[in-house]
């Protein structure tokens, strides 16, 4: 029967208002309406219903005053007693019929709106899932997780609250006024006479609402930017380890301080709205009341009719101001929605062929042929507000690979060596698929692989990196990430295989274990085996090893070392490494330097030659460069051993 000034309603002009009102200026991008109403159509019925009762609602609660004018005029004042009794039964079914209706339409509301973010939801993540690695290197990870929550809800909101609002208000406008209009047109003009002397202030306190509450989101972000980037275990590290700690926490109490500051001052605006809007009601019953009385007792008005007008006016005034900014609470939820249609237009640029072929199982053939490498622009794999930029950068970087041709024989290893920035980790993500060349072709087993699908690849491909990155979720998760339907004897002979289960039996709860942020329970080379048991239980039909123990200490890259043989039997592998001592048996070596092959050839062909890789493998044996350290044996106290081991893996957790 609608709440009156002053009430929830006045809670919900405030919120409107309260909203950036230069959203009115933003121009919607062609077409966009128009696929709204597409993701609406499955509720197509229910949207209908939710409507209806909308409309019932409304009316049954501009029928009530017109019952009070019965009672008094018709009932008390004639002395009718049976009609007094008829009509209160009466109310009281109109309450029962108004708190059904409610609670259906709030049911029809909750299905229609959790069903819309769940589609919304499920569409963006899984469109996301399918973008380029190059997308996530640049988009914002907050601004995506913004997208699937905060824009997601924001769209919904146009076919509930915002429909519900503008369709009920207006509803409710129209039948008050109406049923107004032929009680008293001279007090219903008087009493509109006075919404204006709200609507100028209530714009004011509007705009200071507004900034306040963009301040407030800046800020709130600000503070939760902090507490994600310090409360992560590298960022945590980082501060214990610069003896930081009450600098950052004076740091926070600024930036919550600011945030408390802006809320009371958010508060105090508000309350101001709601108690203006209250005050107009109540001068307004005033005025309604003091002219009304005057004509009722001239007997130009009758008693019933005067209290009828005074409910019509506590129903009147608050959906009135809502709709005088409805064109800001239906754009706000517009643009979310066209924020979320934002992502879902950005085709991702590596994408399954239309006619798939498959890739030969077990050990194939890698094949470079003529292959040439760009990484995209920003404008082919992100969004500008995704980055927190006005403008994306839309211009070609050069070449990072030029003219490649590599060929490496099924079960055949191909070791991939050179300078930083040479292109060789470039090399590997083309095998893999993160990217497509911009020129010639990746073949595996014989298939270009833009000819395949990307679950082939990935089923073809495994790849062990030197940044091994596991879930915060518990060990036999991780590892059943390669193989879901994984039986723990599987797992264990895996993690065997891999030279790792005796850590794992070491855990608290094993194979159940949580393993934290990124892994960090375990240590550098512990992490490095998992990855190992992982790609085991994937058996991937070709390998590569981008410098998986480039950052490990010597009794840990001796334990990983004897996993990646058991990788390396019987599988295609390219092994990229720094330290030449670790592929010295590889079945071919090719040099990279400036995106190119410079030198391919066994590791005593290429020393023969003496061209680059000779030159590297002098410098790595004189200990020169520490780019490409080479294990030297030399003797140190095994007490300074252990104190320099402890700093260097300060970062991991004891297992």
């Amino acid at each position: 029967m609608g709440p009156p000034a002053g009430g929830h309603s006045a809670f919900a002009v405030r919120g409107s208002f309260s909203k950036d009102r230069s959203v009115k200026e933003h121009q919607l991008a062609p077409g966009t309406f128009r696929r709204i109403l597409g993701f609406a159509r499955p509720y197509r019925r229910q949207l209908a219903a939710f409507l209806v009762l909308v409309l019932a609602d409304a009316a049954v609660g501009a029928s009530v005053p017109l019952v009070y004018r019965a009672i008094i005029d018709k009932g008390i004042v004639e002395g009718r007693t049976q009609y007094v009794v008829a009509l209160a039964v009466l109310l009281g079914g109109l309450a029962l019929v108004a708190t059904a209706i409610s609670l259906t339409q709030r049911w029809f509301s909750a299905r229609i709106g959790e069903g819309l973010i769940y589609d919304l939801r499920t569409q963006v993540f899984d469109h996301v899932q399918r973008m380029p690695i190059g997308f996530f290197s640049r988009a914002q990870t907050g601004a995506l997780v913004t997208r699937l929550n905060g824009d997601v809800q924001g769209a919904q909101q146009a076919f509930t609250s915002v429909l519900s609002n503008v369709v009920g208000n207006l509803a409710v406008v129209v039948m008050t006024l109406g049923a107004m209009f032929i009680l008293s047109w001279q007090l219903t003009l008087l009493a509109l006479a006075l919404l204006p002397l709200f609507l100028l202030p209530a714009r004011w306190v509007g705009r200071k609402l507004a900034d306040l509450t963009r301040l407030r989101y800046q800020l709130n972000g600000e503070m939760g930017q902090m507490m994600t980037e310090r409360f992560n275990v590298s960022g945590a590290l980082v501060v214990k380890l610069f003896g930081r700690p009450e600098d950052e926490s004076a740091t926070f109490g600024d930036r919550a301080a600011k945030v408390r500051d802006t809320g009371v001052t958010q508060a105090l605006y508000g309350m101001f709205f709601m108690s203006s809007l209250a005050l107009l009601a109540g001068l307004a019953t005033a005025l309604v009341y003091g002219l009304g009385g005057v004509f009722t007792i001239r007997g130009e008005l009758a008693i019933g009719t005067l209290v009828a007008l005074t409910a019509y006016l506590n129903r009147l005034y608050g959906p009135l101001t809502a709709l005088s900014n409805v064109q800001v609470d239906v754009m706000t939820t517009l643009v979310s929605f066209e924020r979320v249609l934002e992502v879902l237009d950005l085709e991702p640029t590596i994408v399954d062929a239309d006619d798939p072929v498959p890739i030969p199982a077990g050990p194939v053939a890698v094949t470079f042929d003529d292959v040439s490498f760009r990484y995209p622009t920003a404008a082919e794999v992100s969004l500008a507000s995704l980055e927190g930029v006005a403008v994306l950068d839309n211009t070609e970087g050069g070449e990072v690979l030029h003219g490649i041709d590599l060929d490496v024989q099924p079960g055949h290893t191909l070791a991939l060596v050179g300078p930083s920035g040479a292109g060789k980790s470039t090399i590997a993500g083309l095998v893999s698929r993160l990217y497509d060349p911009t020129g010639g072709a990746v073949r595996v087993g014989g298939v270009d692989l833009r000819d395949t699908t990307l679950a082939a690849v990935s089923a073809t491909v495994g790849v062990v990196s030197q940044d091994v990155h596991l879930f915060h979720e518990p060990l036999a998760v991780n590892l059943r990430y390669a193989k879901p339907d994984a039986t723990d004897a599987e797992l264990e002979a895996a993690l065997r295989e891999a030279q790792v289960w005796d850590v794992v039996e070491r855990l608290p709860d094993g194979l159940a274990t949580v393993v934290g942020d990124r892994g960090h329970r375990l240590s550098g080379g512990e992490k490095q085996r998992i990855a190992i048991a992982r790609l085991l239980l994937k058996d991937p039909g070709v390998v590569v090893l981008d410098e998986a123990t480039a950052h490990l200490d010597a009794a840990s890259e001796e334990k990983v070392q004897a996993a990646l043989q058991r990788v390396l039997e019987g599988r295609t592998s390219i092994v990229i490494a720094h330290r030449l001592s670790t592929i010295r048996d590889a079945d071919e070596i090719a040099v990279i330097a400036g995106g190119e092959v410079v030198e391919r050839g066994t590791h005593e062909q290429l020393v023969a030659a003496d061209g680059l890789y000779a030159e590297l493998n002098r410098t790595q044996f004189a200990g020169a460069s520490p780019g490409f350290a080479e294990d030297v044996d030399v003797d140190v106290d095994p007490e300074a051993l252990g104190a320099l081991t402890l700093i260097v893996e300060g970062a991991d957790q004891p297992t």
